[in-house]
């Protein structure tokens, strides 16, 4: 695995603007406000690429759903990503179908078209030497790749499709970072993923909003503090009180 350091994480910064959002006063809260949340770790270098060979735009691709805690994600918490610990634990790209997709690093070819892996109707998961695998989710169809392939970075593996198999309902990649060989744990890409993903999410498309935790404003509210997950373990996002409300 390639080495790691945690993201400074600085609560008083924003915990005015938070506190005010939830209308809640800062002297009814305790000191476990303070404490920090688990993230995805960082690392010094990113070692991923883009999985695009063209820049953001409306008529290339957005950012549709980062990873993490997204208002999306919580309200299907117990339905859709209840296997996740109710997290997002990938990124939406919005993309025409048939958009080309590029492997974001060198590895091997381990499963494709694996229904466990979900993602369909077409997926492909590639092993990479530190550590991580890539899935690739959504795809059109079947990858011209077989397991034992080697893909280097940039290399095409397949093209962009539509869960709904309809190219016109929400065709999208969905991608994601596990951990390898065992793919049992999800991390956050946006860390992992060189990119200025300040000036991707200012081109426009991204429409989901983080939960706020009403006990933890300041926690899982920006595109890299979001918490690796373990498949299968228990929720992470059950809160008592939250913003957006839980209707």
């Amino acid at each position: 695995m390639a080495e790691h350091r945690r993201t400074a994480f600085q609560p008083r910064a924003r915990l005015g603007h938070w506190l005010q959002r939830l209308g809640v006063s800062a002297a009814l809260l305790g000191p476990a406000l303070l404490l920090p949340l688990p993230a995805t770790p960082l690392v010094d270098t990113p070692p991923f690429r883009l999985p695009f060979a063209d820049p953001p735009g409306p008529d290339t691709w957005l950012l549709a759903q980062p990873y993490g805690n997204t208002v999306f994600a919580y309200r299907a918490r117990t339905a859709t990503y209840w296997a996740g610990q109710g997290i997002h634990f990938g990124v939406d790209f919005d993309a025409a179908c048939g958009t080309i997709v590029l492997a974001i690093g060198d590895g091997t070819v381990v499963a494709v078209d694996n229904p466990y892996h979900g993602a369909g109707p077409h997926n492909l998961i590639i092993d990479h030497p530190n550590g991580y695998a890539s899935l690739y989710g959504h795809l059109r169809q079947r990858s011209h790749l077989k397991i034992g392939d080697t893909v280097r970075a940039g290399e095409p593996i397949g093209v962009t499709g539509d869960p709904d198999l309809t190219c016109a309902s929400r065709p999208h990649l969905h991608l994601e970072i596990r951990s390898a060989p065992r793919h049992d744990h999800a991390y956050n890409p946006i860390p992992l993923i060189q990119a200025d993903w300040e000036r991707i999410a200012l081109a426009g498309g991204v429409a989901q909003a983080f939960q706020i935790d009403g006990s933890q404003p300041t926690g899982w509210t920006t595109l890299t503090d979001q918490p690796a997950i373990k498949f299968g373990q228990p929720l992470l996002n059950n809160y008592e009180t939250t913003w957006p409300p839980n209707w």
